[in-house]
C-alpha cells in the first residue's frame, strides 16, 4: 500500500480520488435537495415553516456531531467500514422519511440522515484522499474531491424538482435512498495507506486532539468555519423558498426565461444548481491557490468576499437577474473554504489524525448550519421575512474574515510542540 505514494504512483488522478468523488457527489446531490421539500411537506400537513426547517437544522447539526465520530471510526477500523456505516444510516433515514407524518418523526429521522452525510461526506473521504495523494498534489486533489460536492449540488435539486413533478415527495425520498445504495459500490476502490507517524512518534488520538484543542490557531479555524456552515446551510435550505416568495416575476423577455426557467419556483431550484456549477471552478481554484499561497489569507479573502456579496444582494431589489448574479458570485466562493481549511488542518497537524481533527473543526461548521437553517424558519414564522437571518450571516462572515488572520501556519513539528505532555 505504501507504493501508492511512491514515484510510480506520483499522480493526481487515482482510483481513490475518483471513487471518493462519486461518493461525495451522490451524497451531496441528495443533501442539497432538502430545501425543495419544504413547501410540499408544509402544504400537505399544514405545518409552520419552522417544523421542517428544524428537521433540516438537526440534519446539519448531527452531520457535524457525527463527523469527528466517523473520522475516528475510520482511523481505528478502516475507511471502507466508516463509509458503509454512513451509507446505511443515510439509506435508512431516507426510507423511513418517506413514511413520516409528524414533525417529530421527520426531525428524528433527519438526525439519522445527518449521521449518514457525516459518513459519506468530506471528513472521511477527504482524509482518505489526502493520504492516497502525494504531497505536491494534495491540495489540488482535495479541491477536486470538494468540487464533486458542487457537482452533486448541480445535479441534485433539478433532479429532485423533476421527480417531484412526476411523483409524490415520498417517492422521491425512496429514489434518493436507491441512489445512495448504488454509490456504495465505489467503496470497492477506496484504499489508501495509513499516515506515517509524526515527528513526535506514534501518539494516541486523544493526545493529539487534546493538544489541538489547546492551540489558539485551532480555535481560530474552529470559530472561523462557523460562518461557512451558517451561510451555506441557510441558503441551501431556504433560498429556493425565498426566491419563490420574494423574487420579481420571470418575464417572457428576460434572459432567464429564454434559458428555460419560466417561474420563480423553477428559478429557486436552478439557483442552487447554478451555485454548484460555479463552485466547481471556485473550489478547484482554491485548491490550486492553496498549494502556492498562505491558506489563512486565502480563507480570510473568501469570507470577506462572501460577506460583501451577501450584503449587496439583500440591499438591492430581488429580481431574476440579481438572483442569477448572486448565485454566480456566491457559487464561486461556496465550498472554496473546504480544501483550504482541510489542507490547513493537514499542514499544521499532520495526516495521522486528519479525519478526526477536521471532523472537530467541521462540527463548528455544522453548528453554524444548524443555527442558519433553524433561525431561517423560526424568524420567518415571526416576521414573515428572511432579512434578519441574512444580516446575521453577513455579521458572522465578517468575523470569520478577521479571525483567520492570527493563525500560525507553521506545522507542529517545526514549533516543537510534538513532545508536549499532559
Amino acid at each position: 500500500m505504501a507504493k501508492l505514494l511512491s514515484g510510480a504512483h506520483d499522480r493526481l488522478i487515482s482510483p481513490v480520488l475518483i471513487a471518493g468523488c462519486v461518493i461525495i457527489l451522490v451524497s451531496f446531490a441528495v443533501r442539497a435537495s432538502f430545501g425543495l421539500f419544504q413547501l410540499p411537506i408544509a402544504l400537505e400537513f399544514a405545518w409552520p415553516r419552522e417544523a421542517f426547517s428544524l428537521a433540516i437544522a438537526l440534519q446539519n447539526l448531527f452531520w457535524g456531531i457525527g463527523q469527528p465520530m466517523f473520522g475516528a471510526f475510520a482511523e481505528r477500523y478502516g475507511d471502507r467500514k466508516a463509509i458503509l456505516v454512513g451509507g446505511a444510516c443515510y439509506i435508512v433515514g431516507l426510507l423511513l422519511s418517506a413514511y413520516a407524518t409528524t414533525p417529530g418523526q421527520h426531525q428524528w429521522l433527519e438526525i439519522l440522515v445527518g449521521f449518514g452525510i457525516a459518513g459519506t461526506g468530506f471528513g472521511v473521504v477527504l482524509a482518505v484522499v489526502g493520504r492516497a495523494t502525494p504531497a505536491r498534489h494534495r491540495s489540488m486533489a482535495l479541491g477536486i474531491a470538494t468540487a464533486a460536492g458542487s457537482a452533486g449540488q448541480i445535479v441534485g435539486p433539478p433532479v429532485a424538482q423533476v421527480l417531484m413533478s412526476q411523483m409524490p415527495w415520498q417517492s422521491v425520498f425512496l429514489a434518493f435512498a436507491g441512489f445512495i445504495l448504488v454509490s456504495m459500490l465505489a467503496v470497492l476502490f477506496i484504499r489508501a495507506p495509513r499516515a506515517e507517524p509524526t515527528a513526535g512518534g506514534d501518539e494516541s488520538m486523544g493526545t493529539v486532539v487534546r493538544r489541538a484543542l489547546r492551540d489558539p490557531s485551532f480555535a481560530c479555524i474552529f470559530i472561523g468555519f462557523f460562518s461557512c456552515g451558517y451561510q451555506l446551510a441557510f441558503i441551501t435550505a431556504h433560498f429556493p423558498v425565498f426566491i419563490t416568495e420574494m423574487c420579481g416575476p420571470v418575464t417572457p423577455d428576460s434572459l432567464v426565461y429564454l434559458l428555460g426557467v419560466t417561474s420563480a419556483s423553477g428559478l429557486g431550484a436552478a439557483s442552487i444548481a447554478l451555485i454548484g456549477l460555479f463552485n466547481i471552478g471556485g473550489t478547484l481554484m482554491a485548491g490550486w491557490l492553496g498549494n502556492r499561497y498562505s491558506r489563512k489569507y486565502l480563507l480570510a479573502t473568501v469570507y470577506l468576499l462572501r460577506t460583501l456579496v451577501a450584503g449587496a444582494f439583500i440591499l438591492t431589489p430581488i429580481t431574476p437577474e440579481s438572483v442569477v448574479l448572486f448565485s454566480i458570485a456566491m457559487g464561486s466562493l461556496w465550498l472554496a473554504t473546504v480544501p483550504l481549511t482541510s489542507g490547513l488542518v493537514a499542514h499544521i497537524y499532520g495526516l495521522r489524525y486528519m479525519g478526526t481533527l477536521y471532523g472537530v473543526v467541521f462540527f463548528s461548521h455544522q453548528l453554524g448550519g444548524f443555527l442558519g437553517v433553524w433561525l431561517g424558519g423560526a424568524l420567518y414564522d415571526i416576521y414573515r421575512d428572511y432579512t434578519l437571518v441574512w444580516w446575521i450571516g453577513v455579521g458572522v462572515g465578517a468575523l470569520s474574515a478577521l479571525i483567520h488572520l492570527p493563525i500560525n501556519e507553521r506545522p507542529w513539528a517545526q514549533r516543537g510542540m510534538a513532545v508536549a505532555t499532559f
